[in-house]
This record gives structure tokens, C-alpha cells and sequence, in this order.
């Protein structure tokens, strides 16, 4: 679509209408030069009944009669493995996507993903709002303008809870067929992402992961070390099981010796520079309060994300509107899925993973540009 012909106001349809779409609905109408037109559910009671709380026009049950309507973007908020399929169907439509993270449960699908997208000359956005942090963009530009050196050392800690009920109270979550996986794959994917858009490309993961507190099949505890193609190293480490939770904190360590540490506490909220120790000084202000927040609730964790939803949402529409690659594509999102996919291949073998280009794109990359 060019620029000559986007319309006034894009119509957007949402694809899944179960917990994390109230970000998306809200964050859209909160966006300037969209409007959702139309919600779908494979529950048709649950897409009427989003349509009326909402005020959205029409209510579907399948993703081709959301397409029939003329859409322009749809927000793919359904389980992990369900991605692909609606994705494919949308850019044969010719449909713009902006898709929950993870992109994919397997790079292959991801792979497929990509180029589809890339050979319809649509966008493909990736949702990881933690990128729009002030700290985190503050932190990214000085890397870029070589304010601080080379990234030479990163850390990734993801202490986080998770009620028992969270899992059994939503049948697809905690299973390898219908999530993926465990803390990696839903939680701390979001925190590799931005180890990634710091430290560069990985080229060697070895990882090990095990599940000591929930009754699910995949992992609720994990650790991993990266390589990067420029030397770097970094660690991960990540729990569903940490109670209290303690949020999540990214650190990096610079050539200049300069370090920054982001911290997101309580989750959901503004990930906020704790630390920064650059030129001989220390500027640090308290991890936690004296009164630590109680284990949030997801309603609580989703809702405090609407801003960074919201100011995700907005590049994307901008992205369409003026044909260009949106802030997260379809490969960056592709890349933190290789790292944690490598994690279980590691933990499974015992031997480290070499991630290849090839293993990340198959040779068309989706950052159209015309």
C-alpha cells in the first residue's frame, strides 16, 4: 500500500479476543489514524461481547470473514502456535500484521512468516513495548552514538510470579504443544529481546532449564549464556518461580567501562535506569521500596503495559502510513526466538548452539520499504 493510498483512518481488525487484547483495543484507539472495525473470536459469544464493551462495528468467528470486511492491519492476539496461519492468511489478503510476541513457536514457522509478509509487500511488527521505555531508548541511543563504547557484557535476570492458577486456569498455557514453552518463551523473551537490540547478533547459546515450582510441562526456571558475533557475552536468568517477585533487570557493560542497568519493578511498569557508572562516578537510586508490591495478577501486569503498548501500536500505524519498517520486525523478532529455542536445544544435548544467518532468515527479510 502506498502512502497516496492509506486511508484517513486504517481500519484494524483484532484477531483473538481473549486477556492481552484489551491492550491492543485500548492502545489503537489511544493510536492517531486508526480504528478497530471488527474483533474476532473462535468463541462467537466472547467477540460479541468484546464488539459491545468496546463499540467496535462487527464481530466474526473466523479470520477470513475478518479479512472480507477490508481490513488494513490486523493485531494477531491469539496462543503461540495458532500464529503462523493467521499471519500467512493476512498477507495473502495483502493485510498489514502486528503480531503478539513470541512471532512463532519454531523458526521454520518464523522463517515462513517473514518471507510471506516480504513477498506481499506487507509490514510485519512483533510486539515487544518494552523497547519504548525512556530508559531503555536512552540507553540504545548512546550505544549507537558510541557514547559508551562497545557492549562488552550483558546480564538478563527475570525474577517473576506466577500463581499456580495461572497456568490451570487457561488450558493451552504451561504445555509444549500449545505455549512453546515455559518462562522463556512467554516472559523472559521480552528481556532477550533487549539484550539482543543491545549487544548485537548471537552466534552461540548453551542454556540449561528445569521446572521445580508449577505442575506444567515446560520450564518455569532457566540460565543460559551468549555469545555475540562482536565477543560479547551475556548471561540469562529466569524464574516463574520467584515469590516475591522481583521484576526484571537488564544490565550492560560497556568497553569505556561504562555499565547501565534498566530494572522493571513491579512488572508491567517503566522499566527505570538503577544504575548508571560511567566516567569515575555512580548515579543509582533503590531497586525496591521499603514496602515491596505484592505478586501482581495478570489483569494488574497487562494493564500497566497499555502505554508501552500504546506507544508501540502508534509506530506501527506510522510505519504503514509512510512505508517504512516499523520499530520491531518480523527478523528481530525471529532472532530472541533463536536464542531461547537454542536454550532447550542446549539443555537438551548438553552442548552449545551455534546460531547461523540462515537459521534466522531465509533469505527475504520483510523490511520492505517502498
Amino acid at each position: 500500500m502506498s502512502s497516496s493510498t492509506v486511508p484517513n483512518d486504517l481500519r484494524v481488525g483484532i484477531v483473538g479476543c481473549g486477556a492481552i487484547s484489551r491492550n491492543h483495543l485500548e492502545a489503537f484507539a489511544a493510536a492517531p489514524g486508526a480504528q478497530v472495525t471488527v474483533v474476532c473470536d473462535i468463541d462467537p459469544d466472547r467477540a460479541r461481547q468484546t464488539a459491545e464493551q468496546y463499540g467496535i462495528a462487527h464481530a466474526v468467528g473466523t479470520v477470513d470473514e475478518l479479512l472480507s470486511t477490508g481490513v488494513d492491519i490486523i493485531s494477531v492476539c491469539t496462543p503461540h502456535p495458532t500464529h503462523e496461519d493467521v499471519v500467512l492468511a493476512a498477507a495473502a489478503a495483502g493485510v498489514h500484521i502486528l503480531c503478539e510476541k513470541p512471532i512463532a513457536v519454531d523458526l521454520a514457522s518464523a522463517r515462513r512468516m517473514t518471507s510471506a509478509c516480504h513477498a506481499a509487500g506487507v509490514r510485519l511488527g512483533v510486539l515487544f513495548q518494552r523497547r519504548f521505555w525512556p530508559a531503555a531508548q536512552e540507553m540504545k541511543a548512546d550505544l549507537v552514538a558510541d557514547r559508551l563504547g562497545e557492549p562488552i557484557l550483558g546480564q538478563c535476570t527475570v525474577l517473576l510470579h506466577r500463581d499456580p492458577t495461572y497456568y490451570s486456569a487457561t488450558p493451552w498455557r504451561g504445555t509444549w504443544d500449545s505455549d512453546g514453552g515455559g518462562v522463556l518463551m512467554t516472559q523472559a523473551i521480552h528481556y532477550i529481546d533487549l539484550l539482543i537490540w543491545m549487544l548485537g547478533d548471537p552466534v552461540e547459546v548453551s542454556g540449561k532449564i528445569a521446572t521445580f515450582t508449577h505442575d506444567i510441562e515446560v520450564e518455569d526456571t532457566a540460565v543460559a549464556t551468549v555469545t555475540f558475533a562482536s565477543g560479547a557475552l551475556a548471561t540469562i536468568n529466569a524464574t516463574t518461580a520467584a515469590d516475591t517477585a522481583l521484576g526484571a533487570r537488564v544490565q550492560v557493560t560497556a568497553s569505556s567501562g561504562a555499565t547501565r542497568t534498566i530494572l522493571e519493578y513491579p512488572e508491567g511498569t517503566d522499566g527505570r535506569a538503577v544504575l548508571r557508572a560511567e566516567n569515575g562516578s555512580v548515579s543509582t537510586t533503590p531497586d525496591y521500596p521499603d514496602d515491596l508490591v505484592a505478586n501482581a495478577d495478570l489483569r494488574t501486569i497487562n494493564g500497566a503495559l497499555i502505554p508501552h503498548h500504546t506507544a508501540q501500536v502508534a509506530d506501527f500505524v506510522a510505519a504503514v502510513r509512510n512505508g517504512c519498517a516499523p520499530a520491531v520486525t518480523g527478523h528481530d523478532a525471529t532472532r530472541s526466538l533463536a536464542v531461547l529455542l537454542a536454550v532447550y536445544e542446549s539443555s537438551r544435548t548438553g552442548a552449545p548452539v551455534q546460531l547461523t544467518t540462515d537459521m534466522v532468515v531465509s533469505g527475504d527479510v520483510e523490511e520492505v520499504t517502498a
